[in-house]
C-alpha cells in the first residue's frame, strides 16, 4: 500500500507563545478515518555543529537542561532566528557560544527531532579550522563551559552514553563517519 499524506482538515492553538505553541488539528487518514485532536508542538528550527578546531579537537559545550534536570555535555547549536539562513545561524551561535570561527562549513545531515509530534527540523553542521576570534557573548539565560576533545575522546563518550542530548549524539555519528572517524 502506497503511503500518503494526511489531509488537515482544520487547526487551532491551544498555546502560542515564543518558546511553546501548541496546535490541534483534526485529519483525514488516506483509509478514510478521520483522526480528531491530534496534538502538534510547533518550534522554530535548529542548528548544530560538530566543529573542529584548527588542532582537530571537537568543540562541546557543556551546561545545565532544567526540562530533563541534567548538566548536559552537547555540541554548540541554537535556534534559528526569522528569516536566518541555517548556515549562517550556526556560525552565529558558534560565535556566541564559543568565541570560535572556522574555514570550512558542510551541512551533514537534516534531522527531525521528533516528527511523530513537533514540526521542526535541525541542521546539522560539519566545520574545520575552528580558531578563537573572540570572546563568549552569551543570552541572558545562558550558562555553558567550552570544552575540547580529541575525536578518540568523542568516540569513548559516545560508546559510554555520555552524550545525553539525542540529537547531538546523531550528529556526532554524522561528524565521526564524515570525518572517517569511525570504520
Amino acid at each position: 500500500m502506497e503511503i500518503l499524506k494526511w489531509q488537515k482538515l482544520s487547526s487551532r492553538y491551544l498555546v502560542k507563545e515564543q518558546w511553546a505553541t501548541l496546535r490541534v488539528d483534526t485529519c483525514d487518514l488516506q483509509n478514510g478515518v478521520v483522526k480528531d485532536d491530534y496534538f502538534v508542538l510547533e518550534y522554530p528550527n535548529w542548528v548544530n555543529a560538530v566543529a573542529l578546531t584548527e588542532e582537530n579537537e571537537i568543540i562541546m559545550v557543556r551546561q545545565y537542561r532544567h526540562a530533563g534536570d541534567i548538566i548536559s555535555l552537547e555540541i554548540p547549536g541554537g535556534v534559528i532566528d526569522g528569516d536566518e539562513k541555517p548556515e549562517d545561524a550556526i556560525r552565529r551561535e558558534l560565535l556566541e557560544e564559543t568565541g570560535y570561527s572556522f574555514q570550512t562549513i558542510a551541512l551533514i545531515a537534516t534531522l527531525y527531532p521528533n516528527p511523530a509530534t513537533a514540526n521542526n527540523v535541525t541542521y546539522t553542521y560539519l566545520l574545520t579550522g575552528g580558531i578563537k576570534t573572540q570572546e563568549q557573548h552569551l543570552d541572558e539565560h545562558e550558562i555553558l563551559n567550552v570544552e575540547k576533545y580529541s575525536i578518540a575522546a568523542v568516540k569513548q563518550l559516545l560508546l559510554e552514553n555520555k552524550i545525553d542530548q539525542s540529537l547531538h549524539a546523531s550528529a556526532l555519528f554524522y561528524g565521526l563517519l564524515k570525518l572517517e572517524a569511525i570504520q
